[in-house]
């Protein structure tokens, strides 16, 4: 019965993650390492990660501005995380179930801005 409620959980934040990330203007959702993630011109703005090596976060990960994953994360460490492989590079991890729509969506508007040519920023 928990697994079914976990896959429920997930397709819901995956749903969730799709209705905001496709309202940006040239996104493209496409799977990649098994997962939806979401391109702008061909550059990765929005990792959905459920259960990342058994991590146990249903989480988006997405890049972030200098110093913000590390303002994030020390402000808030129950919803914000160092993400594998791309923390190092500056993305946070974002736990779906621990942040509201408006702040969700905030966040995927500006890593959607980082990566989206200027000519679609305008």
């Amino acid at each position: 019965m928990v697994v079914k409620e976990k896959a429920k959980a997930a397709e819901d934040h995956t749903r969730r993650v799709r209705r905001i990330c496709m309202g940006m203007p040239g996104c493209e959702e496409k799977r990649s390492h098994g997962e939806p993630t979401w391109f702008v011109r061909k550059r990765v703005f929005v990792m959905f990660a459920n259960n990342h090596h058994n991590d146990d976060h249903v989480a988006v990960w997405l890049p972030t501005l200098p110093g913000v994953q590390v303002s994030l994360i020390a402000a808030s460490p129950d919803t914000y995380f160092r993400p594998p492989y791309v923390g190092v590079k500056g993305w946070v991890g974002i736990e779906l179930d621990r942040v509201g729509e408006e702040e969700l969506a905030a966040h995927i508007l500006e890593a959607w801005k980082m990566v989206a040519p200027k000519s679609l920023v305008k």
